[in-house]
């Protein structure tokens, strides 16, 4: 009774898509979704077709390299290190001795 079993070698793996990890996936996502948005506004309100396409491609591209470029900076988790390390302030600056004092 031996029972052939096949090991996931992907468990505890953050999450991939050619190249982008994690949460950086969700956010090309959305701003992908927020230019064809914004194409389509444009489009609505009358701007030559051209324009619209070639500032939604260039506005994606530079979307797409800023995306991959946080990507491989900071990773699965430094972003959100970082962004919690700029709120960490820099001195604790007290009137009085108050604080410490039991009371």
């Amino acid at each position: 009774m031996n029972s052939v079993y096949q090991v996931n070698k992907g468990i505890n793996q953050s999450l991939e898509f050619k190249g982008l990890k994690a949460q950086y996936i969700w956010y090309l996502g959305a701003g992908l979704v927020g230019l064809m948005i914004f194409f389509a506004v444009l489009y609505i309100i009358g701007v030559p077709s051209i324009i619209c396409v070639a500032f939604i491609g260039s506005s994606g591209g530079f979307l797409v390299f800023q995306i991959y470029r946080m990507s491989n900076r900071f990773g699965q988790y430094g972003m959100m290190k970082a962004l919690a390390r700029k709120r960490i302030p820099k001195v604790v600056k007290l009137q009085s001795r108050g604080v410490f004092i039991k009371r």
